[in-house]
């Protein structure tokens, strides 16, 4: 471990491979990824107006599912975010499961509870939130019509 408790994650499962595995598996492969679980958000993008899914590690908060726009702590916001800026609804896949969802960021005392919760899962993100000037984003996936 160094920098802030960051502990190096295995990459071997990463991006558009990380989502077939877990599309083709219903979960079975790639929901639990380097020790926790992950979803698959798939949401549209803002200039493109294409579908784009993107695999992300999760917590549950009751019926939301709750996501961190990390990116790693780079200095600007991952696309999905920005994707989710611009339109909120969006679906997501937690192992068999597809569920219709509608995001928000979490704010204030609801962000620092979120953060806490996450952090619990993956204390990487205290690391990230380090290298970062920006506040990094607590996305609220919250089921639609809920």
């Amino acid at each position: 471990m160094s920098e802030d408790g960051y502990v190096q994650p295995d990459y071997s499962l990463l991006g558009p491979d990380h989502v077939a595995a877990y599309q083709e598996s219903d979960g079975e492969v790639g929901y639990i990824w380097n020790g926790v679980p992950t979803l698959l958000l798939t949401h549209t993008g803002r200039v493109s107006g294409k579908a784009h899914t993107t695999p992300l590690i999760f917590a549950a908060d009751g019926e939301d599912y709750v996501v961190v726009a990390s990116m790693g702590g780079a200095p600007v916001h991952p696309q999905w975010y920005l994707n989710l800026e611009a339109n909120p609804t969006a679906r997501v896949q937690v192992r068999a499961d597809h569920v219709d969802v509608h995001a928000r960021v979490a704010e204030g005392d609801e962000r620092r509870r979120l953060w806490d919760l996450v952090c619990a899962a993956w204390p990487n993100y205290n690391a990230y939130q380090s290298r970062t000037e920006r506040v990094i984003p607590v996305v609220v996936l919250s089921p639609a019509g809920g």
